[in-house]
């Protein structure tokens, strides 16, 4: 299974912000749709990504100020991507290795989507209950051995 694989089943949508946009209206997107990221896009371009962490960390560093922030004060600039052509177990490694729960993918310029550790997770369950479906209808379809006597 490859990236642009888990894309197909999760779908095409994606959510962003602003840099010039606060802290607050991130929080508001990120409840309002149950996101825990959102990519952030200037002129066309993504240009960071802004994920719940980021987010407890700026309240944790600036208090009760923490809502007014812009995100470009915030964000992780140059986040680091994946191409769609990325195998899924390698995939689940360079997550891991880079301690991230969600990774733009990119292909050459454009944003094809962002990719969680649960979409990952989910990705692969399925996978493993289609082959186990194949592996036991394959069993149970074997042909009974002949003779006998």
């Amino acid at each position: 299974m490859h990236v642009k694989e888990i894309l197909a089943i999760k779908g095409a949508v994606l959510y962003t912000i602003a840099p010039s946009k606060t802290l607050a209206d991130a929080v508001t997107v990120m409840t309002g749709q149950d996101v825990g990221s959102l990519v952030v896009f200037e002129s066309g371009l993504m240009v960071g990504m802004l994920t719940f962490r980021e987010v407890l960390k700026a309240v944790l560093d600036n208090g009760a100020n923490w809502a007014s922030l812009p995100i470009a004060g915030v964000m992780v600039r140059d986040p680091v991507v994946a191409g769609p052509e990325m195998d899924v177990d390698e995939l689940r490694r360079f997550m891991v290795e880079k301690h991230m729960r969600y990774l733009p993918i990119m292909d050459g310029g454009t944003l094809l989507g962002v990719i969680s550790f649960h979409d990952v997770a989910k990705a692969v369950l399925e996978e493993q209950s289609f082959e186990n479906r194949m592996l036991k209808a394959y069993i149970r379809d074997w042909p009974a051995e002949a003779g006998g006597a």
